[in-house]
C-alpha cells in the first residue's frame, strides 16, 4: 500500500487527484499507476485501470489469476468491472468511497453472486493516509 500511496503523491504532484495503484504477483510488483484522465484525456485512466493494462501487458495475458491490486482509494463501478473481468484474485484498498465505492460503500461488485467471478477485498488498510492525500487535493481545490 506504501507503494501505492507514492503513486498517489506522484498523481497530487501532476494535477491529478491522487488515487494510487499497485499490481503484486507472488510479492513483486509488476505494474504501477496513478489517475490521469487529466493528462491523457481519457475518462478511463483510473490508476487500476492504468495498472491493470500494464500488468497484463508484461504477463501477456488479460487475465490476472494470481496478482492482488492494492489501491488508496476504493474502485469505482468501471474499476470493479474491469477488476472482474480480469479475475484478479484480491483487492486491497485504503479509504472508503462513500459516494462512488463499488467494493462495499456504495455498490458490492467484486461479491455479487451473479457475475462469473469473485474477488476477495480488504478495506481500510492505511486508510488515514490515503484519505489525508485526497483530502489535501480537495482542501487546496477548493481554496
Amino acid at each position: 500500500m506504501r507503494a501505492a500511496l507514492a503513486e498517489a503523491r506522484a498523481g497530487l504532484a501532476a494535477g491529478e487527484v491522487p488515487v494510487g495503484a499497485v499490481v503484486v504477483v507472488e510479492d513483486a510488483i509488476v505494474a504501477q499507476a496513478h489517475n490521469a484522465p487529466i493528462a491523457l484525456s481519457d475518462p478511463t485512466a483510473h490508476a487500476e485501470i492504468l495498472a491493470l493494462r500494464e500488468a497484463a501487458r508484461k504477463a501477456n495475458n488479460y487475465r490476472l489469476p494470481q496478482a492482488t491490486l492494492y489501491v488508496t482509494l476504493e474502485p469505482c463501478v468501471m474499476c470493479c468491472g474491469a477488476i472482474v473481468q480480469a479475475r484478479l484474485a484480491r483487492v486491497v484498498y485504503g479509504a472508503a468511497d462513500p459516494k462512488a465505492g463499488a467494493v462495499e460503500s456504495r455498490y458490492r461488485l467484486l461479491d455479487d453472486a451473479r457475475a462469473n467471478h469473485r474477488v476477495d477485498a480488504l478495506g481500510g488498510v492505511l486508510a488515514a493516509e490515503c484519505g489525508a492525500v485526497l483530502k489535501q487535493f480537495f482542501e487546496a481545490k477548493r481554496s
